[in-house]
């Protein structure tokens, strides 16, 4: 699939890292993705990664998160924006690579579970071979895969061809007017946070932890798990998007619906366990970037 030998490289970090731009998730779902990675991560990985973070960040891991799509739309970073997505044709609820990964123009591998595979490799491979560790810009890797993991986890992130992932479905959420997608990646945490958090981003992310430790706790480690001892697996992480998708996102969602609480309702605890799944692979995929580090420093 031409994976390892994808090598996307970017420029200019400094005041570009709080340029406003069309979320992803959403800041506030991707910095919950991160947050709750944070709290999964080795002692290691907290070290590199912190090593890895620009000084604008001020140490806070999860302030970078958001980074990918907040320079999306500048001149020189358009080239990012077909990384944030992969999309099936239209009505097939399921994904696969081969098929999928490739951007408007048929070009393989441009995906967002392609550039989750290049950005893994580029701080694995620069952490075995340090001579690569200046091929490759680290930080921006960092920030790209955090911002992915947290991509493809939202179930309109892997949609149908035809409307965008939902972007062209217009819908009413309450009395606003949306996209369908906006209110996956957005609205649906909004609504959340005024209702039943108090607006404080804070408790919603003590509430998933919480989650995490006392209802999810027999899934973790499959949650963790990646088949054939692969340093990632975004495969099925988008094969579970779409399967949600279909089930819940398209579900009575036609165009000039009006969404309200028995969707919010339904829809939050779904939304809710896809950031929970982000944040715990999120931190399981940089445990196994930097363990490798220390097996080779200890070689």
């Amino acid at each position: 699939m031409g994976r390892s030998e994808l090598l996307w490289t970017g420029t200019a970090l400094g005041f570009l890292l709080f340029v406003p731009g069309i979320l992803g998730w959403g800041k506030e779902g991707h910095y919950a993705v991160c947050k709750i990675a944070e709290g999964y991560l080795t002692e290691d990985a907290l070290t590199a990664v912190k090593t890895l973070l620009p000084e604008s960040a001020g140490g806070d891991f999860a302030a970078i998160c958001s980074w990918p799509d907040e320079i999306r739309h500048n001149f020189h970073w358009r080239w990012s924006s077909a990384l944030h997505y992969v999309d099936t044709p239209d009505f097939s609820c399921n994904y696969k690579y081969c098929r999928d990964c490739h951007d408007s123009a048929g070009h393989k591998d441009i995906c967002v579970t392609g550039a989750i595979n290049n950005y893994t490799m580029q701080l694995s491979s620069s952490y075995q071979e340090a001579n690569l560790k200046l091929q490759y810009n680290l930080t921006e890797a960092l920030m790209f895969l955090s911002h992915f993991i947290g991509d493809v986890h939202q179930p309109l992130h892997v949609g149908f061809t035809e409307d965008k992932g939902g972007n062209t479905i217009i819908v009413r959420w309450y009395r606003r007017k949306t996209n369908l997608h906006h209110v996956w990646d957005d609205m649906i945490i909004d609504s959340a946070l005024k209702t039943f958090y108090g607006s404080d981003l804070e408790i919603m992310i003590q509430s998933i932890q919480r989650n995490i430790t006392d209802g999810w706790s027999t899934d973790l480690a499959l949650w963790e798990n990646c088949s054939d001892n692969d340093t990632v697996c975004p495969d099925p992480y988008a094969s579970e998007s779409i399967s949600l998708a279909c089930k819940f996102a398209y579900r009575n969602a036609t165009p000039g619906t009006t969404l309200g609480d028995d969707y919010f309702l339904s829809r939050l605890p779904i939304v809710e366990k896809r950031l929970a799944q982000g944040g715990i692979r999120l931190a399981a995929t940089l445990n196994r970037v930097f363990t490798s580090q220390m097996k080779i420093a200890q070689a």
